[in-house]
């Protein structure tokens, strides 16, 4: 089974999806068969500035929701990440940041050995959500880095030049092109869409319903 999972590190929705989806992944068993995981880049706010902003002045700017719209929201995604072993600490995270460099990292990774992109995906997240610290930050993009058991220097001489930019801007435009506009967005073995961060059980009635297509 090949994954593609088209995400964003500061979208908590593709945080919840990722569990969600590593947990049908794991009821299915052997009958998944081996599973080839594949993270791609989408920037929510592609013209970020590197310093970022007030996450409420944010969601208000962009999606004109109010201070107790944005604090129901955020309870609704603290009990859905619970639901699937991921922590949100809403008090650590108060303001969204730029991702570029995050995903020139992922890029990167996904030629360092099998499982690193999967694992620096998912140091990202936590580092933003659970731990508050930016995700597009030198240090913070190190140490996740180190955390996944990739190679110190490769990771630095990455961060510390334009490597990859070129590559992640293709891809974005990519997945642009071929009707993604909202993430998390799954694709499967090339030909089947899921998207949103839905319950491990949705997920699982899906892949058993594409593996039963595919005999």
């Amino acid at each position: 089974m090949k994954i593609d999972f088209v995400s964003d590190v500061v979208c908590p929705w593709c945080a919840i999806g990722l569990n969600g989806l590593q947990q049908a992944v794991d009821r299915l068993g052997p009958e998944a068969g081996p599973v080839e995981w594949h993270v791609h880049p989408f920037e929510l706010n592609p013209q970020m500035a590197p310093e970022g902003e007030d996450i409420g002045e944010h969601l208000q700017r962009k999606y004109g929701a109010t201070p107790a719209q944005g604090e129901a929201t955020r309870e609704t995604i603290r009990q859905r990440g619970a639901s699937v072993g991921f922590e949100f600490r809403m008090d650590k995270r108060s303001r969204i940041y730029n991702t570029f460099d995050a995903h020139r990292l992922l890029h990167w990774s996904a030629s360092q050995g099998p499982g690193r992109q999967l694992a620096l995906k998912k140091r990202l997240l936590s580092a933003y959500f659970t731990k508050g610290d930016n995700p597009g930050a030198r240090d913070v993009l190190l140490r996740c880095a180190a955390e996944a058991g990739l190679d110190a220097d490769g990771a630095r001489a990455v961060i510390d030049s334009d490597a990859g930019a070129a590559e992640v801007r293709a891809l974005e435009q990519r997945w642009q092109q071929l009707g993604i506009h909202s993430v998390p967005s799954i694709i499967i073995n090339d030909r089947h869409l899921i998207q949103g961060g839905q319950p491990p059980e949705v997920f699982e009635q899906a892949l058993r319903q594409i593996l039963a297509e595919a005999g």
